[in-house]
C-alpha cells in the first residue's frame, strides 16, 4: 500500500516493486513491422500501461547476432531459440499486485471482444512475477526505475535451484560471486495465471522456477562473454541451480522500426 510520508523522505522508498508481467512473443514471419506497430502503439498502453497500479513497462528485442549468444540450446523455455524475438516488462506497486492481475485479465478480454488483437504472433513466455530481491549497486538505480532509466540492454534469466537447494543460497552467490555488468539486477518468482485467462496465452510452469532481470549500460555484446555468457556454467558448477533460458536483448526505438528486419 502507498505509505504517507513527511519532508520528502524517500529514505523507506515509499514506491516499492511488488512484481511483474514478463511477455516474450514472437511475431510471425512477414508480420513483424505490423506486430510491432500493433504492439507499441495499442498493446502496450491498452493492454497494461493505463491501468491502476502499473508503474513502468518497456520493451526489448532479440535480434540475431543476440540471439547466437543465447543458451542452453534445448531451453524448456524457449525451444526454439531463434523465437522469442519481443520481450515487453511491466512493473506493479506493491500491494496491488492481485488487483492489478485481475484488472489485467479482464482488460484482455475486453480487447479480444473488441477486435483489438493481434492474430498473427505466438506467446514464448508468458508469466506474472513477484518481486524477491533486488540485487543492489552502492547509490545505483533502485529497481522501481530500472525501466524509466532505459538501458540499452537487459538480460533475461530464467533458472531453478538444483534439488535440495534454496533460493536464499542461490540470492546469495549472485550477491557475491556472479559479478556482473549492470545497472541493477531483480529476481522474481513465477505465479499462476488467472483461471479465466484468455487461452492464447499458453500456462507456465512454476514450480520452484526463478525469473532474473539484468539492465546493463555497458556494450552488453562485448562483455558477454566473460559475465552472462558463464552465468549458467558457473552457477551449477557451484551447485546451486540450472539455467533454463538466459538471454540478452537490446531496447526498442519507440516510434520506429528498427531491428524488425534484424530479428533472423
Amino acid at each position: 500500500m502507498i505509505q504517507e510520508l513527511g519532508s520528502g523522505d524517500t529514505t523507506e522508498r515509499p514506491i516499492r516493486l511488488g512484481g511483474a508481467l514478463i511477455t516474450m512473443v514472437e511475431p510471425r514471419k512477414g508480420h513483424e513491422v505490423a506486430y510491432n506497430r500493433w504492439y507499441e502503439r495499442d498493446h502496450f498502453y491498452a493492454g497494461c500501461q493505463i491501468g491502476a497500479w502499473n508503474l513502468q513497462g518497456g520493451r526489448y528485442v532479440a535480434t540475431r547476432d543476440l540471439k547466437a549468444l543465447r543458451y542452453p540450446a534445448d531451453s524448456p523455455v524457449c525451444p526454439d531459440p531463434t523465437s522469442g524475438s519481443y520481450v515487453a516488462i511491466y512493473w506493479i506497486v506493491a500491494g496491488r499486485f492481485k488487483d492489478w492481475m485481475a484488472w489485467g485479465t479482464q482488460q484482455v478480454q475486453w480487447l479480444h471482444a473488441n477486435g483489438r488483437m493481434f492474430l498473427e504472433r505466438d506467446h514464448i513466455h508468458t508469466a506474472m512475477y513477484t518481486m524477491r530481491t533486488e540485487y543492489e549497486q552502492p547509490d545505483g538505480v533502485p529497481v522501481e526505475l530500472a525501466l524509466d532509466h532505459r538501458s540499452p540492454y537487459c538480460v533475461l534469466f530464467i533458472g531453478e535451484p538444483l534439488d535440495g537447494v534454496k533460493l536464499d543460497a542461490v540470492d546469495a552467490w549472485f550477491r557475491t560471486e556472479a559479478k556482473l555488468p549492470n545497472v541493477v539486477g531483480a529476481e522474481f518468482t513465477p505465479v499462476p495465471l488467472l483461471g479465466d485467462a484468455p487461452s492464447d496465452v499458453p500456462r507456465t510452469e512454476t514450480g520452484n522456477r526463478f525469473a532474473q532481470l539484468w539492465f546493463v549500460d555497458d556494450d552488453l555484446p562485448a562483455v558477454w562473454a566473460d559475465s552472462y555468457g558463464t552465468l549458467g556454467e558457473r552457477l551449477e558448477a557451484a551447485g546451486l541451480a540450472r539455467a533454463l533460458f538466459v538471454s540478452p536483448f537490446r531496447a526498442t526505438v519507440p516510434g520506429t522500426d528498427t531491428y524488425t528486419d534484424q530479428l533472423w
